[in-house]
C-alpha cells in the first residue's frame, strides 16, 4: 500500500519559488516605471492648479506675485496688496511637487516669455535630467 502524500516535496516548492521570483525580476521593474510616469503626471496636474491660483491672484490684486514673493504669496498677502487680497488662493501642501519638492516660480519667464514659469525639477530635485528626473514645465 502507497502511503498517503500529506504536504508538497522541495523540488515543488523550488519550482514555485522559481516562478515567483522570475514574476518579481520581470514584473516590478514595469510596474514601478509606471509609478514615475505616473508622478510625472500629478506634477503636471497640480501645476493647472497653482496656475489657476495666480489668475486668481492676479484679477484679485491686479498684478502677479513677485519673484521676491514666490508662490507665498498665494498663501499669505503680500503688504502692498492685502486691501485687495482674497486668499488664501492654495493651501500650503499644493506647493509641493509629487516628490515634496516646492515648485520653482519665475515671474519673467524665459520659457514662456511674456508670463511666468513654474518649473518641477522631477524625481532628482535639480535643474536638468531626463526620465523621471526630467524637468516639468508649465507650457
Amino acid at each position: 500500500m502507497r502511503r498517503q502524500r500529506k504536504g508538497f516535496t522541495i523540488i515543488e516548492l523550488l519550482a514555485v519559488a522559481m516562478i515567483i521570483a522570475l514574476l518579481a525580476v520581470f514584473v516590478v521593474p514595469r510596474a514601478f516605471r509606471g509609478l514615475g510616469k505616473a508622478k510625472q503626471d500629478i506634477a503636471k496636474g497640480k501645476m493647472a492648479i497653482i496656475e489657476q491660483a495666480l489668475g486668481r491672484f492676479q484679477y484679485d490684486c491686479g498684478r502677479l506675485p513677485t519673484d521676491s514673493e514666490g508662490l507665498e504669496a498665494l498663501i499669505s498677502p503680500p503688504q502692498d496688496v492685502e486691501d485687495q487680497w482674497q486668499g488664501p488662493y492654495l493651501k500650503r501642501s499644493e506647493l509641493l511637487d509629487p516628490w515634496d519638492n516646492p515648485y520653482e516660480y519665475i515671474e519673467q519667464g524665459t520659457i514662456n516669455v511674456g508670463s511666468y514659469d513654474l518649473i518641477s525639477f522631477g524625481a532628482d530635485g535639480i535643474e536638468g535630467g531626463d526620465s523621471e528626473n526630467a524637468d516639468i514645465l508649465n507650457d
